[in-house]
């Protein structure tokens, strides 16, 4: 890493990335569809510009880093320190006006995540960490995170962004997770990670992820002290199935459930 004084280089791709998204948001935005026949993976000119205004500033100020970002692909992919992007995470709920969405900003260190922000600038909040802590910052004031002890599943708040997105293979197993929890709620995305590092959660289970849709989280979980792994107990970095708890006892049921 050089010189640059890194706290304040990410608060600048934070506010710059949401100053470029904002724009877009809550207006007769055009959205197009990424996906096939039969899918809907919309994509719109908020994620586009934010995304290239945070590739400008990383290339500019780290020539030698890598980027993956989800609209624009890989660039020197294979480089020490390589920044995940995913300007809108919550696609679907910006398009619908809903602000559970948000910027994630990840970097990773030979492959390994090693910081992560959350940035909704909507509301005008941030979450960080670097795997050693983590901290908010928003409306509600300046306070590290920590998540909340929860003794069983049975206690437990479960989230996942929907039921739907679930094949027919890990919507059962999902399901019968879900049956054994306290409550649940659905359609968070990001914002569910974060609400379990800030102790509001207890449990979210997915599928089907990419890398810049968890890389910039699992900082923030783990500085907070909650776990977050693949449902077969390996690294959460390269997406797939993610299983992210804030107590160990939770996330331990879970894993044998989802692997029965």
């Amino acid at each position: 890493m050089s010189a640059v004084d890194f706290e304040s280089f990410v608060r600048e791709l934070a506010r710059l990335s949401g100053e470029a998204i904002l724009p877009f948001f809550r207006t007769a935005i055009g959205v197009e569809n990424k996906a096939g026949l039969g899918h809907f993976d919309p994509v719109t000119e908020g994620d586009r510009a934010g995304e290239a205004v945070m590739r400008q500033m990383i290339k500019r100020t780290f020539p030698d880093h890598g980027i993956i970002g989800e609209e624009y692909g890989e660039e020197n992919a294979g480089a020490e320190n390589v920044w995940i992007l995913d300007p809108i995470d919550g696609t679907k709920a910006f398009i619908a006006g809903i602000p559970v969405w948000g910027t994630l900003i990840g970097l990773a260190r030979h492959g390994a995540p090693v910081f992560g922000m959350m940035h909704q600038p909507f509301i005008g909040e941030r979450f960080w960490g670097d795997g050693a802590g983590a901290r908010y910052e928003g409306p509600a004031g300046n306070r590290s995170l920590m998540v909340r002890p929860c003794e069983g599943l049975e206690a437990a708040t479960i989230m996942t962004t929907s039921p739907r997105l679930f094949d027919s293979e890990t919507r059962g197993r999902f399901d019968a997770v879900e049956a054994r929890c306290r409550t649940y709620r659905y359609g968070a995305d990001c914002y569910a990670y974060c609400m379990l590092a800030a102790g509001h959660v207890d449990l979210v289970v997915e599928a089907g992820l990419k890398p810049y849709d968890i890389v910039a989280l699992v900082p923030i979980i783990e500085g907070a002290g909650g776990i977050v792994t693949t449902w077969d107990g390996g690294p959460a970095s390269a997406g797939g199935r993610i299983v992210a708890a804030g107590d160990r006892r939770v996330h331990e049921q879970a894993l044998a459930i989802l692997n029965a």
